[in-house]
């Protein structure tokens, strides 16, 4: 590898040939050394889970001057592990995730597994984002999301990011306006299942849902943003200590 160039690791959570992490490939090999490793079949709502109970498998796909492209049995986050862990001779400057067929905007960060990988680059101390596409069409136009995430990948690795701290990035379709620092939209999924009958007629729920926003008028938030045209930012913690409550906890008779 080129220790000249910095090394960026692309990764995603809907599998090796998306559109999405193809498009991202080409925009990251403008800024570094490109290494992908991306499971190989589809591994949306995987959030940071792991395999612990089969092997994991992977083999190079693509090879050539500043790519080296594996594919992996696993989730994401098994992905981000063997390649920090096995494969690379190097820690890279950058991990970036993406881009996802689809929002990860409010609550969904916590089920994505675009994000469940950017935050195991986190962990492992390397500067890491997710980046989001608010549509899911598989043939979708990832021009602008690639813009937005070759500006921002430029200017992590200038700058870096603090520790425990990586970037959640969901752009809406078609042209933007900006991008906007932003907080998660509080919120939540409701009327998440569709029931209807197998062939036997018992009962089957498929997975469907709207997003109930608490925060529809709040120009602060992700959703806020992308509804009205911007690309949205939020830096995301992995210590989920709620600190503030420690106090009022240690209030409690526990004894």
């Amino acid at each position: 590898m080129n220790s000249r160039k910095p090394l960026i690791l692309v990764t995603n959570d809907d599998g090796y040939q998306a559109k999405g992490i193809v498009s991202l490939i080409e925009a990251m090999r403008a800024l570094g050394e490109v290494v992908v490793f991306a499971p190989e079949l589809h591994q949306s709502g995987m959030s940071s889970a792991i395999s612990t109970s089969q092997p994991l498998r992977s083999r190079i796909y693509k090879k050539e001057e500043g790519l080296t492209a594996y594919m992996c049995t696993g989730t994401p986050v098994d992905c981000v592990k063997l390649a920090l862990n096995e494969f690379l001779d190097r820690k890279p400057d950058l991990l970036v995730s993406g881009i996802n067929h689809g929002s990860n905007a409010g609550i969904s960060v916590i089920y994505s597994g675009t994000m469940g990988a950017a935050i195991e680059g986190c962990i492992f101390e390397v500067p890491s984002l997710g980046v989001s596409l608010c549509e899911y069409a598989y043939d979708a136009d990832f021009t602008h999301a690639c813009e937005v995430a070759q500006r921002i990948a430029s200017t992590v690795l200038k700058k870096g990011l603090p520790k425990g701290i990586c970037l959640n990035v969901n752009v809406p379709q078609g042209e933007i306006k900006g991008i906007k620092i932003t907080s998660q939209t509080q919120g939540k999924w409701v009327n998440e299942y569709q029931r209807s009958a197998d062939g036997n007629g018992r009962d089957v729920f498929w997975m469907t849902g709207n997003f109930e926003n608490w925060e529809e008028d709040n120009v602060n938030t992700d959703e806020w943003a992308l509804a009205n045209g911007y690309a949205a930012i939020v830096p995301v913690k992995i210590d989920m200590t709620a600190h503030d409550f420690i106090p009022e906890l240690k209030k409690w008779d526990l004894t």
